[in-house]
């Protein structure tokens, strides 16, 4: 919807409170389209001349039925809506027809003067809609959504604005609590429960379960709640129509929930489930870490105790990404967290006691789903123990950085580097025999289908380049 004052300055000098009711009836154009299933259009004279201006306008969401559509801030002739004018010039709530194009049924019209409260008419309200909507009935909830709109009051909470949709239950109730209007959805809802007819009800019966709208009558602020009744989760909304600080109309809203809360229920109980694997997966490769663990320090061959490490390693990483997935409902994870963990990891398990490293860490939010997540592990496990075995050969001191950044709107980029020795001249990494650039490999263009560069930059330097799809 446009900026309401900028088309407003073709009417002319409008006081503070005009404004005010204006802009009021414009932020609860979409609820009046949802419940109306009409289009609804706001216009106001121009200035002295016999010229109307387009405002503010919404299409309903739910309707079938063809609508006209206007150009906001448009200027037309009082001739091409008289329906409209003639209300602005005499205040009187007008039911018509208009036509919308050569050919076509009219579309039913029904127009509602907007006064200040002291009475003056700065505005008129259009309601559009196809023929098969304009029984007595729904001219009663047009009438209803008329005095809510322009009603006197500021609701407290933003219930007011929800969207309302087909399958709700409408009902509108009169100031004596009885029940005026009722549409098809919230009278099937009722049968369920074996309440038959329900204009005429009065809403504190017992049958009816509507104990919200006497809070809300009371409070005159929308009221919200959900209920089981008869089988049935019924989400249920009541919005007072506020005039000089007395409800006189009420709107009730009631939606059967039923599958859409066992659903929930289903889906609470699987992500359980899930979690609770992902638990049992992580604890069982830190049991498998542990033994490897107890090997290592059984063997005596220094290489079987650098294989068992670089193993228990790997079985980390994994189990890391098994961790994060066990503390949250969702199959993807934020793996600069998950990268943070492993880096640290690697470094502190891999380095010499007297060997002086420094870190770098740079990484923004990634979130990516659980198998890239483990792959990604995978390849920071593997670059950083090949960093820190190879790379610092003959020195006591170095330095390891770590870098994951959104490189792209497609991409996500990974960096890993050293200052230390760097590459051999000679240095291929299509053919080297190395384990751990031949998982990185596999990982980064076969699963992933991304691309891995190896090259010396002041030492080695490691770029990974991941698809975001």
């Amino acid at each position: 919807m446009a900026v309401l004052d900028v088309h407003l300055r073709k009417a002319g000098k409008l006081t503070k409170i005009e404004m005010e009711l204006l802009e009021q009836i414009r932020d609860r154009l979409e609820l009046a389209g949802d419940i109306s299933h009409a289009q609804v259009s706001l216009y106001v004279r121009v200035g002295q001349e016999q010229k109307l201006a387009l405002v503010a306008q919404v299409r309903s969401r739910s309707a079938s039925s063809p609508q006209r559509s206007g150009q906001l801030g448009a200027t037309v002739a009082s001739t091409e809506e008289p329906l409209i004018w003639r209300t602005l010039e005499t205040g009187e709530r007008i039911t018509g027809q208009r036509e919308w194009a050569l050919g076509m049924d009219p579309l039913f019209m029904e127009t509602f003067p907007v006064r200040t409260p002291k009475g003056k008419i700065i505005a008129a309200l259009s309601f559009e809609l196809s023929g098969e909507d304009t029984g007595a009935d729904h001219q009663i909830l047009l009438e209803t959504v008329y005095m809510l709109l322009v009603s006197d009051y500021e609701p407290q909470n933003t219930l007011v604005y929800r969207p309302v949709f087909s399958q709700d239950g409408i009902l509108a109730v009169n100031e004596r609590g009885q029940i005026i209007y009722a549409n098809a959805a919230a009278a099937g809802i009722y049968r369920l429960l074996d309440v038959g007819r329900l204009l005429g009800r009065r809403i504190h019966e017992r049958a009816l379960h509507l104990r919200l709208a006497g809070k809300a009558n009371i409070t005159g602020q929308p009221q919200e709640m959900e209920l089981e009744v008869g089988g049935l989760v019924l989400s249920e909304k009541a919005i007072p129509v506020v005039q000089n600080g007395k409800t006189v109309r009420m709107l009730l809203f009631v939606a059967d929930v039923t599958q859409l809360r066992k659903k929930e229920k289903e889906l609470l109980v699987k992500s359980a489930v899930i979690q609770e694997i992902h638990h049992r997966v992580k604890n069982n490769l830190q049991t498998i870490a542990s033994l490897l663990r107890l090997q290592a320090r059984r063997s005596e061959s220094l290489e079987v105790r650098a294989a068992l490490r670089e193993s228990v390693n790997r079985i980390l990483s994994i189990s890391l990404v098994h961790e994060f997935l066990s503390q949250q409902d969702e199959e993807v994870i934020n793996v600069a967290e998950v990268a943070r963990n492993i880096f640290n990891l690697v470094i502190e398990s891999m380095v010499e006691p007297g060997f002086e490293i420094q870190k770098v860490f740079e990484a923004e939010p990634v979130v990516l789903p659980s198998e890239k997540a483990s792959s990604l592990a995978l390849m920071v496990n593997e670059l950083v123990q090949n960093a820190i075995e190879h790379g610092f050969v003959g020195r006591r001191s170095g330095m390891i950085g770590l870098k994951l950044t959104a490189a792209s709107e497609t991409s996500y980029r990974l960096e890993i580097y050293d200052n230390g020795i760097g590459l051999p001249p000679d240095f291929d990494r299509t053919k080297t025999k190395s384990l751990g650039i031949q998982i990185v490999r596999t990982l980064v263009e076969t699963d992933l289908g991304g691309a891995f560069e190896l090259f010396n930059k002041g030492g080695t330097h490691a770029v990974i380049t991941i698809p975001r799809t």
